[in-house]
């Protein structure tokens, strides 16, 4: 990417389309329903962002409870939900900046900024959810923090990441524009 420039078509995108991954995980995140799973025999446990489910251990139907009645479970979706916002923000400010064929790097810099408040959001959000749902829900059996929570801190780790490169990227203008000599590290005879 930086031997060629951003001007380079396909390494143009990549900052995007790396955007483009965290909404989807963000939305995997936001949707899934394996936040907290039942990890041994009887599986009796399930919860979601939004809601905690269990069964009998006999088996049966899943009864469902939304979290949505306690503070702290409006709170962990609230600051959760603005931070993929956020996020899909950053995704639109990403496109329309690498869209336009002169960069404006002090918006590049702005989107680093925006994805570093998505990742604060998120991050409080990924903390509430099971400090408190681990001390405020009865949990039977042993429990684990399963695949769609898992997404939900892959998207935190991508926006504080992404908010580094678009940040930083600014400081090598000179460099992506082409604007630089090359310098060689050897002497000609």
């Amino acid at each position: 990417m930086v031997k060629y420039g951003l001007d380079y078509t396909r390494c143009r995108w990549i900052l995007p389309l790396l955007l483009g991954i965290g909404v989807i995980f963000g939305i995997i995140a936001l949707a899934g329903r394996g936040w907290l799973e039942s990890q041994t025999l009887p599986y009796v446990q399930q919860a979601s962002l939004w809601q905690s489910c269990r069964r009998p251990a006999q088996g049966g139907d899943w009864t469902c409870q939304s979290l949505m009645g306690y503070a702290w479970g409006r709170a962990a979706a609230a600051t959760y939900l603005v931070g993929f916002i956020l996020l899909v923000i950053c995704f639109a400010l990403a496109i329309i900046a690498f869209a336009i064929d002169t960069l404006r790097f002090n918006f590049i810099r702005g989107i680093g900024g925006l994805l570093f408040v998505a990742a604060v959001f998120s991050i409080m959000g990924l903390v509430i959810y099971p400090v408190k749902f681990s001390t405020e829900i009865d949990m039977t059996g042993i429990n684990m923090f399963s695949w769609a929570y898992g997404f939900g801190w892959t998207t935190a780790i991508m926006e504080i990441c992404l908010g580094f490169f678009f940040c930083c990227l600014p400081n090598y203008e000179d460099q992506i524009l082409g604007n630089v000599k090359p310098t060689y590290f050897y002497s000609s005879p």
